[in-house]
């Protein structure tokens, strides 16, 4: 008998080694803020061989990668991507949202009961404890303890919600002080080597520099004129045009906001990653690790210059190199077939709609102070009483403790306020709590709609714009200038995923493949569980090369 449960010891040993050594030493996964799909290919020809092109050349690109929920926001984007399922399950339904029962807006990573690690601001108060699903790095840490997770990004939510629960060290960049930094939910003091990496005051020095074009910025025919309409300045600038000087337009004084707009904070990024894979030596045992990096900069510069500016190409082409750089190191440190990397974006973006309205094109703006001056006064004729209390991601929250006291009917209230919204321009669609739950799935923009809803942090209402629009507050000097994100349509929606490196096939895959489906892969070539609530399904394209 004890020589049978020797071989079976045994075995079991073989199995699990066998499955190591399928595994990769290291995944890194990369999320593009604000990446359209079609930027692999409008700025193809500007791109070197190492980067953007090497993962679609030699890797596997996903060519119809869509989010299945609304709203494609930053927030809900990288919890979806990292737990394989939808914000009605991880809970994070938008960047921020209203909290009912403080009664004031809250964070999607807001967390009062932290500190700052790193910094002696506030700016640390964060972390995951508004996610209610397990991510693939939770799981990971979960089935193999000994496995490092480390996540990073400008953002704080690009930072914490890929990390997870677990993670060994998530950081994301400090405004007051330049600095990376962290919070007491994941340790108590950073560590040595990333304060070491922030002693180094990258962000200052480059006060001393000026963004120009990587090319000559005639070269640049893939874009739109330099000096825009439909840009904002940036700084003392006074006009959206290259160069940035950085010193100049910041007043002498480093102001780190501009420097998130620029390639330069890519670059810091990318240097924390090459540490952090360093220093917490990352890839190099036969457990496999996870290094979790979300660029945030092409974001922040989306919001300001839109997708057809000079600003935002040169961005990628910069970008693209940064690629290329981790590529090399990951290839020389961790071993070329060693890491798995994939790469893909939280939300593209809608082009900014004073362009498409120029353009004759479907678009506009929808403006909410006076659509919600008008709704409150209607629906407080009808009822006798104040019965909406704020509108926040174009949801509305009704005051239930006023319709309660008013002895009010809930959906009768809805009902009618929904059928004062859908008479609005520029509304398509508009549901109640009560639809979301009770009807059947008949209809694809209710079924994006449930998705992206959850009743603890939802509104009683959310209705969705026709295409091409942007809700606004008003009519304000610069309101149609710049652009955003968060809709059901094909420009939100669209994104990059590639894949690259370990058992990577070298492919296109043109059928449709939800974000949520990139941790169900991973589940996979990781042999782990699937995260607690996952609803993606693996892309067998790449698992079974």
């Amino acid at each position: 008998m004890k020589s049978i449960l020797v071989i079976i010891i045994c075995g079991l040993g073989l199995s699990l080694n066998a499955q190591q050594e399928k595994s990769p030493k290291l995944v890194v996964g990369i999320v593009v803020d604000q990446m359209c799909y079609e930027y692999l290919y409008r700025y193809y020809d500007k791109y070197g061989e190492d980067g953007f092109k090497l993962m679609m050349n030699e890797g596997t690109n996903c060519r119809n990668a869509n989010y299945n929920y609304i709203p494609t926001y930053t927030g809900p984007g990288h919890a979806s991507i990292y737990t394989g399922t939808t914000p009605n399950n991880h809970g994070i339904v938008a960047n921020d949202w209203y909290d009912r029962g403080n009664r004031k807006p809250i964070n999607c990573v807001t967390d009062s009961m932290v500190n700052t690690v790193g910094s002696t601001s506030i700016n640390g108060k964060f972390s995951p404890i508004n996610l209610k699903s397990n991510t693939i790095t939770d799981q990971l840490k979960l089935t193999y303890p000994k496995a490092k997770v480390v996540s990073m990004s400008i953002k704080n939510r690009g930072a914490i919600l890929p990390g997870g629960h677990l993670s060994d060290g998530s950081y994301w960049f400090d405004y007051s002080s330049g600095s990376f930094i962290t919070s007491t939910f994941f340790e108590e003091e950073l560590p040595t080597w990333v304060t070491k990496f922030n002693d180094a005051k990258y962000p200052d020095k480059c006060f001393n520099k000026t963004w120009e074009t990587f090319y000559p910025i005639e070269e640049y025919t893939e874009s739109g004129p330099d000096n825009s309409p439909y840009e904002h300045l940036l700084g003392a600038k006074t006009t959206p045009t290259f160069p940035y000087d950085l010193n100049a337009i910041s007043g002498g004084t480093p102001d780190y906001g501009i420097f998130t707009h620029t390639p330069f904070a890519n670059t810091y990024l990318t240097n924390l990653a090459i540490q952090a894979i360093d220093f917490e030596k990352m890839g190099e045992d036969d457990q496999t690790d996870m290094l979790c990096i979300s660029y945030s900069t092409p974001d922040i510069a989306g919001h300001s210059f839109g997708p057809y500016s000079i600003e935002i190409e040169d961005m990628y082409i910069r970008l693209d190199k940064e690629v290329a750089r981790l590529i090399e190191y990951l290839e020389d440190q961790v071993g070329k077939g060693e890491f798995t990397l994939f790469l893909t974006a939280d939300h593209a973006v809608v082009p900014v709609p004073q362009y498409l309205i120029d353009k004759q094109l479907p678009g506009g703006y929808f403006f909410l102070t006076d659509k919600m001056l008008e709704l409150r006064n209607v629906a407080t004729e009808k009822f006798g009483a104040s019965v909406i209390d704020v509108m926040d991601n174009l949801n509305i929250y009704l005051d239930h403790d006023t319709i309660a006291a008013q002895k009010l009917d809930l959906n009768e209230v809805s009902d009618f306020i929904a059928t004062e919204i859908q008479k609005w321009e520029g509304v398509k669609r508009v549901f109640t709590a009560d639809q979301l739950y009770n009807a059947a799935i008949d209809d694809e923009w209710m079924d994006m709609v449930r998705k992206g809803y959850h009743h603890a942090e939802s509104g009683d209402l959310i209705f969705i714009l026709e295409p091409g629009y942007l809700a606004k507050s008003s009519d304000y000097i610069g309101a149609r200038k710049g652009t955003s994100h968060g809709s059901a349509y094909n420009y939100d929606t669209h994104v990059p995923l590639l894949w690259y490196g370990k058992n990577v096939p070298s492919q296109e895959i043109y059928r449709n493949i939800n974000v949520t489906d990139i941790a169900a892969t991973l589940s996979h070539i990781l042999f782990l569980q699937n995260p607690s609530s996952l609803t993606g399904d693996p892309i067998l394209e790449i698992l079974e090369k």
